[in-house]
């Protein structure tokens, strides 16, 4: 079952103008598009984009062809996408970084570590690289590296080295064959704090969606896509992502950026950004315990000057 994270929180900082034009970048189970569209006026523009064609066809279905425009792309190319609506100024862009329960409750699309499947993990099904291919075909330094950067893995070395000795006798085709060497890698103490095969599947996702990486891209084009007073919504879960997050709308927010052994500013650069929510929104308990998928979530929210 599709449940929106921090829904109201997202919505009520999103909307500026009741008529503007607002983009959802990761349009997911349509939830949060949902709530924007009952809130604008008839008159209002969305788009709505996601890079999982599956999942936007299926949402598309629950919404009349009038209400909103859905592109099936990467948010990577958003400012080319807005090009090509005819847009070049927006009032809202949210993006919600999480994994689509659409994804997730598919057992066949190999992004579970609890149901059997082909290691898969492609949000985009046309593209080339996928997980099974990272797993039997990566070198054991490029595995180690992926699972220690992107899931941020303190046993990253132990784990590549298994996958890489029971590479020696077959190939590593399923979701759960990867779960038992990577539970033969790990402490048994490990074992019973959470999942151990958490952090290593939120690796090989993110690497082979190239997800902080299509982050990184679209933050610089949503900030120039806004209006002056236009809102900017990212829902984060991990800390690789907020920090990417967070690090953006700071160094947009700041002022002065002379060095700090001036004595007065003489640069006279002004703040682009201004950061609305002072910290992170998080799920409140009540979310939480109805959707458990909600706890790690992060709203961040700024206001271009």
């Amino acid at each position: 079952m599709h449940l929106p994270v921090l829904l109201e929180e997202t919505i009520t900082n999103l909307i500026t103008d009741p008529q503007g034009i607002y983009v959802d970048c990761t349009v997911g189970g349509g939830g949060h598009l949902r709530l924007l569209a009952s809130r604008l006026e008839a008159d209002a523009t969305i788009i709505g984009l996601d890079k999982d064609a599956g999942v936007l066809n299926k949402t598309r279905e629950s919404f009349s062809p009038s209400e909103i425009k859905f592109v099936q792309s990467d948010f990577r190319y958003l400012s080319q996408r807005l090009e090509e609506q005819g847009i070049s100024a927006v009032d809202g862009i949210m993006i919600d970084l999480g994994v689509s329960s659409f994804q997730l409750d598919d057992a066949a699309r190999g992004f579970s570590f609890h149901e059997d499947a082909r290691l898969d993990m492609r949000m985009d099904q046309s593209q080339a690289l996928d997980a099974w291919q990272i797993v039997n075909e990566f070198e054991e330094e490029e595995i180690s590296r992926i699972i220690f950067k992107y899931g941020e893995e303190k046993f990253a070395r132990r784990i590549a080295r298994a996958i890489i000795m029971q590479r020696k006798d077959k190939s590593i085709d399923t979701t759960l064959e990867l779960v038992d060497i990577i539970k033969t890698a790990v402490p048994a103490r490990y074992q019973r704090e959470k999942h151990p095969a958490r952090r290593t599947f939120q690796a090989l996702r993110i690497r082979v969606n190239g997800e902080l990486e299509a982050l990184e891209a679209v933050l610089p084009q949503a900030f120039q896509a806004l209006k002056p007073g236009g809102r900017l919504c990212i829902i984060t879960f991990h800390s690789l992502e907020d920090r990417i997050v967070k690090h953006f709308m700071a160094d947009k927010a700041r002022g002065c950026i002379c060095p700090p052994e001036l004595p007065v500013c003489v640069c006279h650069h002004q703040p682009e950004l201004k950061i609305t929510t002072r910290k992170p929104v998080e799920p409140s308990e009540e979310e939480c315990q109805v959707n458990p998928r909600a706890r790690s979530a992060r709203l961040r929210v700024a206001t271009r000057l």
